[in-house]
């Protein structure tokens, strides 16, 4: 089988997550971005979004590229990655520079970011991401794009984006074992937000919330910026826990249990059969135990408010007011019934479920499980025909975000 790195109208998506792997292809037709093949494989060697297993995260990555190496047929030797994790951890900051000439250039924009980014970080640390969040220029706030504008004092806030250099390495090394060359590693839950939001909702105000199996990913738009993102060591695998735990089941029968008859919402169950025969084995006897339906939802209630109550704390906790924000829920646990319904009760706001848009698919990925592997995706094809990122180092390339397809400023 031939064999393809990532071209100037092809990129490969990989979505390395706790409970599912995903590789996912796409082309650059006549301007249009389209999903070709979508390649799965139940994901082992992850705990909460990290490495724990090289050997069985190794096996599923390779799983999941042969899936979408065999559809296309030819071979997938590269890939844009996501990451997440309870490692990661971001914060804001600014900087300032001169302006030479009294007029803006890029060269100072540069100039901007790397100031601003200047931060001390612990050893065991690495800064991923420096993303605009905005620029005033003697003293003008609400500047966009400053570059060609007159002006001495250019002035920005960012948004820095942490992770451990350990876990980080970890992913990468996995990634090569498949053999798949990592190309550049992004942040999951801003792949997430590329694909399934829309720029007015970016403007307006929008919490994005990616319930994924290990984790939940948030990320934080207020007049078009990125203001806040954070992950939380919290998903679905959680709920399913509970559901094996209480019901003294398999965690497999449990996902399946909670994928066909769970509710976020006990009122919602009670519109439901009152009963669920749940198979039990009692020696060479299978028996059959009646689950009432209102318990099984007691138990996702409890788990979901947790999980959803967490998400507002961590915006409380930014001192953002999200006034008439939209909550937008996506990834594998946003399907959950209910879920998008209490999440209006605790915040307050509308929500609404998203899945990726402003992509040709055919269907193949319209749904909110393919969110970070298509906003992969759609990373990959403004990069992969920039070979100066090629030739960087791993770690260098996650930082160069300045001019990239997150929040770049138009040139």
């Amino acid at each position: 089988m031939a064999s393809r790195d990532c071209a100037g109208n092809i990129a490969v998506g990989l979505d390395v997550g706790t409970t599912k792997i995903c590789a996912i292809v796409g082309r650059e037709t006549a301007g249009k971005s389209e999903i070709t093949t979508v390649g799965l494989s139940p994901s082992a060697g992850l705990r909460k979004g990290v490495v724990v297993d090289m050997d069985l995260t190794v096996s599923s990555i390779q799983r999941a590229v042969k899936d979408a190496s065999d559809k296309e047929g030819w071979q997938i030797r590269s890939a844009y990655v996501g990451i997440a994790g309870g490692h990661i951890k971001s914060f804001n900051g600014s900087g300032a520079v001169i302006t030479k000439g009294g007029t803006v250039r890029e060269e100072d924009v540069e100039k901007l970011m790397d100031s601003a980014g200047a931060v001390y970080v612990p050893v065991e640390r690495e800064i991923l991401h420096v993303i605009p969040a905005g620029f005033r220029l003697d003293g003008l706030n609400g500047i966009e794009n400053p570059v060609g504008m007159d002006g001495e004092r250019l002035e920005g806030n960012v948004h820095i984006v942490t992770g451990s250099v350990s876990s980080v390495e970890n992913l990468v090394t996995c990634c090569r074992r498949a053999g798949v060359d990592v190309l550049d590693i992004v942040l999951e839950p801003l792949a997430s937000a590329e694909s399934v939001l829309s720029t007015t909702e970016k403007k307006r105000g929008v919490v994005l919330v990616d319930i994924g199996g290990g984790t939940t990913d948030i990320a934080l738009y207020w007049d078009g910026l990125l203001r806040h993102t954070a992950v939380l060591s919290l998903g679905g695998n959680h709920i399913t826990h509970d559901i094996a735990v209480c019901l003294g089941i398999a965690p497999e029968e449990a996902e399946n249990i909670k994928k066909r008859y769970g509710y976020a919402l006990i009122n919602m169950a009670d519109e439901m059969p009152d009963v669920l025969d749940i198979p039990q084995v009692n020696g060479d006897v299978t028996l059959k135990r009646e689950i009432p339906l209102r318990y099984l939802a007691e138990i996702i209630q409890a788990r979901c408010e947790e999980l959803i109550g967490l998400v507002k704390k961590e915006m409380d906790n930014t001192c953002q007011d999200l006034g008439k924000s939209t909550i937008v829920l996506t990834g594998g646990t946003s399907l959950l019934k209910g879920i998008r319904e209490l999440t209006e009760g605790i915040f307050g706001l509308p929500a609404k479920i998203g899945i990726p848009n402003g992509v040709m698919d055919r269907g193949i990925v319209r749904s909110p499980v393919f969110a970070t592997g298509v906003g992969l995706v759609q990373f990959g094809l403004s990069h992969c025909a920039q070979p100066d990122l090629e030739s960087a180092g791993i770690l260098e390339r996650m930082k160069r975000w300045v001019s990239g397809f997150i929040n770049k400023y138009p040139r």
